[in-house]
């Protein structure tokens, strides 16, 4: 009887899956987001001059969690823009100041979207993005077709409707082209190679080594990328174009890649661009999916460059060393503890639910642990950057520096915090702890997130700090959130 059962059920989804690829088709559109580049001398990128950092550098990461995540860090940005720093060039604010932004997963749009139209087009976020329902933009409805695609492609949904959703509502067809016209700041958007397991960063250095060019990609397919869920997505294609272009990996990945002493994540992505540059015939294709599998903080990108370490203040210049005394990184981290009441019955979670819940499983699992391998790495930066500066001559100094007045070699401090839900306070945080991964969500939880991500950083102890050393202006909100109840 059993074995008529097994036999029955297997006619069944066989049945099943003709009629559903009948039904739906078998075309799939997955062809890669990228184009090859002749010379990487016609690369383009973000200037990295004296003049990209004044004394005061701001670098801020978004985390990950679909909406919920990219509403959270609007707030933040939100509030970051009532302050305001003196600067050598008069007052400025924080939001004018910020040279590093980097974005995973839902942070990613919010991230993308602030590079693209700085503090300017922070006031039109909302109803561009925040407001809609970008889950119009793929299929969320996990029946048998869906099953039968994710069986057959590896996931249920292809870059047909996500990155056209997002490039006609959002971007408006722009490219890393005008990323780097904008000049500051510069960002990293973070996927998933899947294949070697390691962050993959939309920037030049990676472009390079694929001898691609990056100014051609759509922000809408990079984001997208940095979007994917598994399952809900099939993986995206990056095209390796093997070296014929002039790109090459740098030494410190190449260092890195055979270091027993170099940290695991140098080891790890050194070897997959290795092999990528190495054997491009067999590695023609990246695939990738969300980027909260590998790094849901989106700070690889500056750590790896850091573990270069051929000068004590790279990736910074010397120009730009002398001049840094203060580095603020804040990690805008939306993840939440464990929600909903599904626990509660025999039944599981469907569809999306069960997908999300996947992914917020392998996220969590190692996301800590590179936060910590992050603030370790800035901590040593911090250091060499004060070993060396303090070694210069003053010949040196007025060489790098143009003056010698007001130089204090140990004047520079580096400092690195994490904004949670749990920075809001205990109410705040058990109702934005209940919030789904999900890309779409009602108005009062958009104002919930947004007045969440404001009062989070309002009380984050590290971020206060920080003002508190430094001479600012607390302004009044530039960018209108709507107020949330405590009650």
């Amino acid at each position: 009887m059993g074995v008529f059962r097994q036999r029955s059920i297997l006619r069944f989804l066989a049945a099943a899956a003709a009629l559903a690829v009948s039904a739906c088709g078998s075309s799939v559109l997955n062809g890669p987001i990228n184009e090859p580049i002749l010379s990487v001398a016609d690369q383009g990128g973000w200037p990295l001059g004296p003049d990209q950092f004044g004394s005061t550098v701001i670098g801020v990461s978004l985390s990950g969690g679909g909406m919920r995540a990219s509403a959270f860090s609007y707030g933040v940005l939100a509030e970051l823009d009532r302050y305001e720093l003196q600067t050598d060039k008069g007052p400025r604010r924080l939001t004018e100041m910020v040279d590093l932004i980097s974005g995973v997963s839902g942070g990613s749009v919010t991230a993308a979207y602030f590079g693209l139209k700085g503090r300017e087009g922070l006031p039109e976020f909302r109803s561009r993005f925040l407001d809609r329902d970008a889950e119009q933009g793929f299929d969320t409805n996990i029946g048998i077709a869906s099953m039968v695609r994710i069986l057959k492609d590896g996931g249920a949904n292809d870059r047909s409707k996500f990155p056209r959703w997002l490039d006609e509502n959002v971007f408006d067809g722009a490219t890393y082209a005008n990323l780097f016209a904008r000049k500051r700041p510069l960002v990293w958007i973070s996927a998933s190679d899947i294949y070697s397991r390691v962050p993959f960063v939309f920037e030049p250095i990676t472009f390079n080594i694929l001898c691609s060019d990056l100014s051609k990609v759509r922000l809408s397919e990079a984001v997208a990328a940095s979007a994917a869920v598994p399952g809900v997505f099939i993986p995206m294609n990056v095209e390796n174009f093997g070296a014929t272009c002039g790109g090459h990996v740098p030494q410190f990945m190449q260092r890195g890649a055979v270091s027993e002493t170099a940290p695991a994540t140098l080891q790890a992505s050194g070897a997959a661009m290795m092999r990528y540059r190495a054997n491009p015939a067999q590695y023609r294709y990246v695939k990738l999916l969300d980027g909260g599998l590998t790094d849901n903080f989106g700070v690889t990108s500056l750590a790896l460059q850091r573990g270069s370490r051929d000068r004590p203040y790279m990736p910074m210049t010397a120009e730009q060393a002398v001049r840094v005394t203060r580095f603020l990184y804040m990690v805008v981290d939306a993840g939440r503890g464990p929600a909903g009441d599904w626990q509660r019955s025999l039944e599981s979670p469907g569809g999306i639910d069960i997908a999300s819940i996947v992914t917020d499983v392998a996220i969590d699992s190692g996301v800590y642990r590179g936060y910590d391998y992050f603030s370790a790495i800035m901590k040593e930066w911090q250091a060499d950057m004060r070993r060396w500066r303090c070694s210069l001559s003053s010949d040196e100094v007025l060489k790098l520096r143009g003056t010698l007045s007001g130089w204090r070699c140990a004047d520079v401090t580096f400092t690195v915090g994490r904004v949670t839900f749990a920075d809001a306070g205990p109410e705040w945080k058990a109702r934005l702890d209940a919030v789904p991964t999900r890309f779409t969500l009602d108005p009062a939880t958009i104002d919930l997130l947004v007045a969440g991500g404001g009062e989070a950083l309002r009380n984050n102890t590290v971020f206060r700090s920080f003002m508190g050393r430094t001479p600012r202006k607390n302004l009044t909100a530039s960018i209108e959130t709507a107020p949330v109840s405590r009650q």
